[in-house]
C-alpha cells in the first residue's frame, strides 16, 4: 500500500535508489505470494480466509527497513509478465520522447498513454501519484525528477528483448519517458482527452 510508504518513507534519503537486503526482500515476496495465487490468465486470486498469523502486517518490526519494502515494490514491477507500460507500446513511447518538439513529446505520450490497457493506465496513475509525492520531498529525500526517472525507467518499461549493444540507449529513453510522465502528470492523466 503506498499509504504505509507515503507514513514511513517520503522523508528518507535514497527511498528507492538504496536498496534493501535481497534476503529479507525475498522473504517478503514469499509472504505476499503465499498470500495469493495467480491464474493461468494472470489474474490475482486471494484465498478466502487467511490466519491472523497468516497476514502480512508492514507496521511489524522485521519490515522497519523501508528499503526492503521498495526492493519489494521494484522486484514486484520488474518481475511482471509484460510491464506496465507493454512491450508492444516500448518502440512508441520511446519514439514521442525523441520527437523534436516538448510539446510534441507530450501530446504523442499523451496519446500513448490513453492507449494503455485500463489496468495499466490506473496502476501506471497510482504509481506516478506516489512518486510524485515522493518528489515533493526531495530536499530531504534526495529523490528529484531525474533520480526518480533512472530507478523507474527500467522498472515501469522494457523491451521485450534488450540487446546488450542498445540496454544503455534504450535506459535513456526510458528515464526520459518517466521523467515526462511525472513532470507533465496533470496535463498526461488528468486533462479531458484532446486538450
Amino acid at each position: 500500500r503506498s499509504s504505509d510508504l507515503d507514513k514511513r518513507g517520503l522523508d528518507v534519503d535514497g527511498i528507492y535508489r538504496v536498496n534493501g537486503n535481497l534476503a529479507v526482500i525475498q522473504k517478503l515476496r514469499f509472504i505476499v505470494d503465499r498470500e495469493r495465487a495467480v491464474t493461468s490468465d494472470g489474474r490475482y486470486v486471494f484465498p478466502e480466509k487467511l490466519s491472523q498469523e497468516e497476514k502480512l502486517n508492514l507496521d511489524d518490526s522485521e519490515w522497519e527497513d523501508i528499503h526492503v519494502i521498495t526492493g519489494a515494490v521494484k522486484l514486484f514491477l520488474r518481475e511482471l509478465p509484460d510491464p506496465i507500460i507493454p512491450y508492444n507500446l516500448f518502440d512508441q513511447f520511446v519514439a514521442a520522447v525523441k520527437l523534436p518538439e516538448y510539446s510534441e513529446k507530450v501530446e504523442g505520450v499523451k496519446q500513448l498513454v490513453q492507449s494503455l490497457p485500463r489496468p495499466n493506465h490506473d496502476t501506471l496513475k497510482f504509481i506516478l501519484e506516489h512518486l510524485k509525492r515522493i518528489m515533493a520531498h526531495s530536499d530531504t529525500n534526495r529523490m528529484s525528477t531525474q533520480n526518480i526517472g533512472i530507478v523507474f525507467g527500467p522498472t515501469l518499461m522494457r523491451p521485450e528483448k534488450d540487446l546488450f549493444t542498445t540496454i544503455a540507449v534504450n535506459m535513456v529513453y526510458q528515464n526520459q519517458v518517466v521523467e515526462l510522465l511525472l513532470i507533465e502528470f496533470d496535463n498526461i492523466f488528468l486533462a479531458a482527452p484532446g486538450e
